[in-house]
């Protein structure tokens, strides 16, 4: 990544840390495992799921910081988002976190969500690097990344060969994030891969290649299912999905939950949904409390408790080439976009905890 890459991982003086996909079965062969309950939660989840005008649920405050006032519980969040440098940090990961944000149905905040958790993680002592694999480029957009055809991006490195390293560039408005950009040759990067060699695990190399020193590794998919969003399945270790506090918020989600097990099954066993993020959140609205309540019942603990609301800074802050946290960073969107990163870094310590 140039003069302005991250170092290359020191020399571990105790055991090093496996490589995110290391052991994956080859595709072809293989039992297929047992899939881990996060999974099956949620395929009974969509079987039963019913989100009516009769059911209703009482969602918690989003802003609930132990016994302070709602206001000042707001302000000093508001407080700690843009505290880039004397607040304190998130905990880091013992080992490098792969996330795929992924959801076949558009519209949901998958970008956004991508963008602004990258943000929050990195201005609070975390490294990390985006990688924009949407063909669109909205992320690379959202951290103001030049990304006009021709230049070095993501399409090198599925289709020419060219490494993480080469493409990846720092985000200039925040230290510590990096970004590998998409391109419009990103939309005939599908048609192109059909003939290619081991075609579905051409990022999952890339990515054990990259030299960079990284905590986290978030890429954000196309909305649909095709070899693009595979490539990110076969490379994470982990999902991320959003989901919008609408009727028709599972719309889709079955198809992804079933490729989930068919990668686990056949090209990386080390494969889960992890995170179910609640997004554009009307509180005004009675839809969105039953929506939201259903999810949360139904998916326990897989669901974060910061919810994301609708927000217009946070729509807003694309057109500036800006996440909201930087954009607006006492707004609720930049707030609520805090507290889901710090719970998903703390997630990786009580994972750790529990290894």
């Amino acid at each position: 990544m140039g003069s302005s890459a991250p170092p290359a991982p020191h020399t571990p003086t105790s055991e090093p840390a496996q490589q995110p996909n290391a052991g994956r079965p080859d595709s072809g062969t293989g039992a297929e495992p047992k899939p881990d309950d996060s999974d099956v939660r949620i395929r009974s989840a969509l079987a039963d799921v019913n989100v009516s005008r009769e059911t209703l649920g009482v969602w918690p405050d989003p802003a609930h910081a132990g016994d302070l006032p709602p206001i000042a519980a707001e302000a000093r969040r508001a407080v700690s988002v843009s505290n880039m440098t004397g607040g304190r940090a998130f905990p880091r990961p013992a080992q490098r976190r792969v996330i795929c944000v992924a959801n076949q149905k558009g519209g949901v905040g998958k970008t956004t969500t991508t963008v602004n958790i990258a943000a929050a993680l990195a201005m609070h002592g975390c490294r990390v690097l985006v990688i924009d694999l949407d063909p669109q480029g909205n992320a690379s957009t959202g951290l103001s990344i030049d990304h006009h055809a021709g230049t070095p991006s993501i399409y090198d490195v599925l289709i020419e060969g060219a490494t993480i390293d080469e493409v990846a560039v720092p985000v200039e408005a925040i230290a510590n994030l990096w970004c590998a950009p998409a391109t419009i040759d990103l939309a005939g990067a599908e048609i192109e891969l059909v003939s290619v060699v081991a075609r579905e695990s051409r990022l999952a190399r890339a990515i054990n290649d990259f030299s960079g020193e990284v905590d986290y590794i978030l890429v954000d998919c196309p909305p649909s299912l095709g070899l693009l969003t595979l490539n990110a399945l076969v490379a994470a270790e982990e999902v991320l999905i959003p989901i919008q506090c609408e009727y028709y918020a599972l719309e889709g989600l079955g198809q992804l939950i079933r490729n989930v097990d068919l990668v686990r099954a056949h090209l990386n066993d080390r494969i889960r949904v992890s995170t179910i993020l609640l997004t554009m959140y009307d509180g005004r609205t009675r839809l969105a409390d039953q929506v939201a309540a259903e999810v949360r019942k139904h998916f326990g603990d897989l669901v974060l408790e910061a919810v994301v609301p609708r927000s217009v800074r946070v729509s807003e802050a694309p057109g500036y080439g800006q996440s909201v946290m930087t954009y607006d960073p006492g707004s609720r969107g930049a707030t609520s976009y805090f507290d889901a990163a710090r719970e998903i870094a703390g997630r990786s310590t009580k994972a750790g905890s529990d290894a």
